[in-house]
């Protein structure tokens, strides 16, 4: 009778970002005392759901072996199309912002998706890089946003609208439940669907899986769609929690979205990646940020240590996908 046994290397090459998690966590936790109080976790979960929602998005857009970096304009534009919404229905008397606000959640999440559609429509139909695509798209909804809010915040806000980024259910930030939600769809849709094995497919050899009956043109339609969208919900948390809507709000977040997504093991070739890895790797960015700032650690450090754990992320994906062939 055959027994199991434990594979110590698979194992390692498995969970190797879980390690260095709780590795670093030890660490910082005998540096910073104060890291490990209830508080502060709870704050690095509140910070990470902003853009942790996003980056559930964006993995599908990347396993599909395009990229996005639109999403930091639309979440300014999200969070001025919610307010101003709310301000000017409430100023013509149609309805009490309390009310006006829901009507402008809805209508910058139908931009954001018509975004999306226009992405993915113009790298279907005219074989444009998606990194073209959005980087033109950045600099357009960027001005829009300033255009809109005439570069001002938009304060027009009712007070129960700040529950969504900053309250509480039983303790639990608002913005974390949201980012738990929104994991186990993503989650369920990649690994139990037949849409997600499509994006892998996609991602992976796009001419065989449209040998394969996959339409592949629509799936990239639909991934486009699926981030800008929840880059809108990003951008009307951030809204929620500051009670305003601004034109500079989520500007460099595309960062932090992309390197949580690199960081969980997705490849930026398509075809690789796993929704659970961008959780590890939305966890990992917000315990050795928050880490830093704690330690007093220089901004500008901050920054070149996330440059070389993403470069790190791509060199380690790389030699394992070679160590694979």
């Amino acid at each position: 009778m055959k027994t199991a046994s434990f594979n110590f290397q698979k194992f390692l090459k498995t969970y190797v970002m879980e390690i260095v998690l709780v590795i670093i966590s030890i660490c910082i936790a005998f540096s910073a005392p104060g890291f490990l109080t209830a508080a502060n976790l709870l704050n690095i979960l509140r910070n990470t759901s902003l853009k942790g929602v996003i980056a559930f998005g964006m993995t599908m857009v990347i396993i599909c072996g395009e990229i996005d970096l639109s999403i930091s304009s639309t979440v300014a534009m999200s969070g001025i199309i919610t307010a101003l919404v709310s301000g000017k229905l409430a100023s013509a008397g149609i309805m009490p912002m309390e009310y006006g606000v829901i009507l402008g959640v809805l209508l910058a999440m139908i931009v954001a998706a018509l975004v999306g559609t226009f992405n993915g429509w113009v790298r279907t139909k005219f074989n444009i890089p998606t990194f073209i695509i959005t980087l033109a798209m950045m600099n357009v909804l960027y001005g829009l946003s300033a255009i809109l809010s005439k570069g001002f915040p938009v304060t027009t806000l009712p007070a129960w609208f700040s529950v969504l980024g900053a309250g509480q259910i039983a303790g639990i930030p608002v913005p974390a439940i949201i980012l738990i939600i929104v994991f186990a769809l993503i989650h369920i849709v990649m690994q139990y669907t037949k849409f997600g094995r499509s994006v892998y497919a996609a991602g992976g050899n796009p001419e065989s899986a449209r040998l394969s009956g996959v339409n592949v043109k629509r799936v990239k339609i639909v991934v486009m769609i699926a981030v800008q969208v929840l880059a809108a919900l990003g951008g009307i948390m951030c809204s929620s929690q500051v009670m305003s809507g601004a034109h500079n709000f989520g500007k460099g977040w595309e960062m932090d979205v992309i390197a949580s997504v690199i960081i969980g093991g997705a490849s930026m070739n398509g075809g690789i990646g796993k929704v659970r890895g961008t959780f590890v790797g939305l966890i990992f960015l917000g315990v050795l940020m928050n880490g830093m700032t704690l330690l007093n650690i220089n901004e500008y450090i901050q920054y070149v240590v996330r440059g070389g754990l993403i470069l790190a992320a791509v060199l380690v994906n790389t030699l394992q996908s070679v160590h694979k062939k």
